[in-house]
């Protein structure tokens, strides 16, 4: 067995290094090589632990929790913000519907602009760099791909191949065990904790969800997987030849989940539908107690692959990869239906608060123009295009329909409401960054405004708001972009030579917050240029506004 092993262990060695050099010349690798450094077993159905048979009369029973994340969603694919993919051809009423029946925070931001630190944020309710979760956990050869990539640039991509001394183990970037999850909080109050989907706050046992206060966990650790094989004849891919990240995606990525600690083996159906489908399973195991489940899509986080059915649904859209891309979101949707649907028919709806929000904004890589219109930048950038989410909850008889918060709400601020409704203690031995949203709202919940600015922090690139005003500095290219957001909410005008004291008191607050941050727990190897107002298969062209993203 341990020869086996070491075997199995020496192909996956040779399939990264193949995989890499192979997919620096723009070619593929079959998947089964770079599968073999992880044994995938056949699909086997999950046995998800069974909850009372029937509930327990008690009247001050706190409300489930249903966090529901999608991957890389752009503000304008949800028909409730005025959008919609391909002019509005994709609609969105399940999601819309969570607004409608609840209430909406009219400006909500991302923890981060990019999917680890973001997800890190919203776990622990503070600052990831507090605890040195500044960067995307990713592995070395992937790094070293994209840093030799190119892709379609006009200037350099960077590579810090001389701080790879500092990496640490892939498996070991991650949340530290020492950082308190709201499923730690809820967990002691009582409540079953379940996880599904996308983790990315680290693959090492101590730091996968059941280290981290889930009971029960199915998906996968890693930043992304497959949706389905890639020649399933149920399956339509768009692959997007000058996305440098795409191109190691394919080659690489397994299409796997693992339930708690067991084996990873392989769905039995497109992974938003196989997510859905234990969704479904799991809240009907626990409709007779108190349980938390974090629905953590990965749609429509590339590779881009949709159902057939649901690309067939979509003939007006004549371009491929945004009929995918279309197509994904369409069924995202659906299933989100199906979950608020599932809650309705259990009695569980007026004891349930969902909510719904996207880690970051929509991707350039995806090469599809508008996906967070009206906003400008993308995921990766501090404009508000990259970290301007939506942020819906709804639970009825507690929050009435059709509100409009004003909060200023953050990623960051889901730890504390969470807590704040269902009694779960908030921790008092660390800085939390936190804030009730629900406050004022929620019958019983004192109201409460937000007034600290929010801060946003990756390398060299770094952002705040305060009030109305937003400062980024990216350190690379030596620039600013101040903006007023009251009077210019889409980043148009520059202030930055007409309002030196503004720039100097938030460059001031910058300066403060990052003095009390930690070291990050490992370096970001990639600098990357990302042009603010087109995607990246968009020609380059003269006095294109970017920025450097490090990761």
């Amino acid at each position: 067995m341990k020869r086996l092993s070491r075997w199995l262990a020496a192909i996956g060695v040779i399939a990264v290094a193949l995989s890499v050099l192979v997919w620096q010349f723009g070619a593929g690798i079959p998947a089964l090589l770079a599968e073999l450094r992880h044994p995938i077993a056949a699909n086997h159905p999950v046995a998800w632990e069974q909850g009372p048979r029937t509930a327990v009369t008690n009247p001050r029973r706190p409300p489930n929790i249903i966090l529901i994340v999608a991957d890389d969603l752009g503000y304008n694919d949800i028909s409730f913000n005025g959008g919609g993919i391909a002019g509005g051809i994709v609609k969105t009423p399940n999601i819309d519907a969570i607004a409608n029946q609840g209430v909406t925070f009219a400006t909500a931001y991302a923890g981060n602009a990019t999917c680890s630190p973001s997800r890190a944020a919203l776990m622990t309710g503070r600052y990831p760099t507090r605890y040195g979760f500044e960067f995307t956990a990713v592995p070395g050869a992937f790094a070293w791909a994209v840093g030799h990539g190119g892709g379609n640039s006009a200037v350099p991509v960077i590579y810090h191949g001389e701080l790879n001394h500092d990496l640490i183990d892939y498996p070991e970037m991650g949340v530290p065990s020492s950082e308190i999850t709201i499923a730690d909080a809820l967990r002691q109050r009582g409540y079953h904790t379940i996880h599904l989907g996308k983790w990315h706050l680290g693959e090492a046992d101590k730091l996968a969800p059941h280290g981290h206060g889930f009971d029960e966990s199915l998906g996968f650790r890693a930043g992304g997987s497959k949706y389905m094989h890639q020649r399933d004849k149920g399956v339509v891919n768009a692959k997007l030849p000058w996305d440098p990240i795409d191109k190691f995606l394919w080659p690489n990525l397994p299409y796997a989940v693992q339930y708690n600690n067991g084996q990873r083996f392989e769905p039995n159906e497109h992974m938003t539908d196989y997510l859905t489908d234990n969704a479904l399973l799991a809240i009907e195991a626990n409709r007779n107690r108190p349980f938390f489940m974090y629905l953590a899509y990965n749609a429509p986080h590339t590779p881009l692959q949709a159902t057939k059915a649901d690309y067939d649904a979509l003939p007006v859209i004549k371009d491929h990869k945004t009929r995918v891309y279309g197509a994904m979101v369409r069924q995202l949707d659906r299933r989100i239906g199906d979950v608020l649907a599932k809650v309705k028919a259990l009695g569980l709806d007026e004891n349930t608060l969902i909510i719904f929000t996207s880690d970051n904004g929509g991707a350039w890589y995806d090469g599809i123009a508008d996906l967070n219109k009206p906003f400008r930048g993308w995921k990766a950038t501090f404009f508000e295009g990259g970290i301007r989410v939506p942020m819906f909850m709804r639970w009825p008889g507690h929050i009435t329909p059709g509100t409009v918060s004003a909060t200023r709400a953050s990623h960051l601020d889901i730890f504390d409401t969470v807590a704040a409704v269902t009694g779960a203690k908030v921790p008092t031995d660390r800085i939390m960054d936190s804030t009730d949203v629900l406050a004022g709202i929620v019958p019983g919940l004192p109201a409460s405004t937000r007034t600290a600015p929010l801060f946003w922090r990756s390398g060299a690139y770094r952002a705040v708001r305060d009030g109305d005003w937003k400062l980024q500095i990216d350190g690379h290219l030596k620039k600013m972009w101040l903006y007023n957001l009251a009077t210019d909410p889409t980043e148009r005008v520059n202030l930055v030579t007409s309002e030196p004291a503004r720039v100097a008191q938030l460059n001031a607050k910058i300066d403060a917050q990052n003095a009390k941050m930690a070291k990050p727990l490992w370096p970001g190897l990639i600098e990357a240029p990302v042009r603010i107002d087109v995607p990246l298969n968009a020609p380059w062209a003269k006095g294109q506004d970017y920025i450097y993203w490090t990761n």
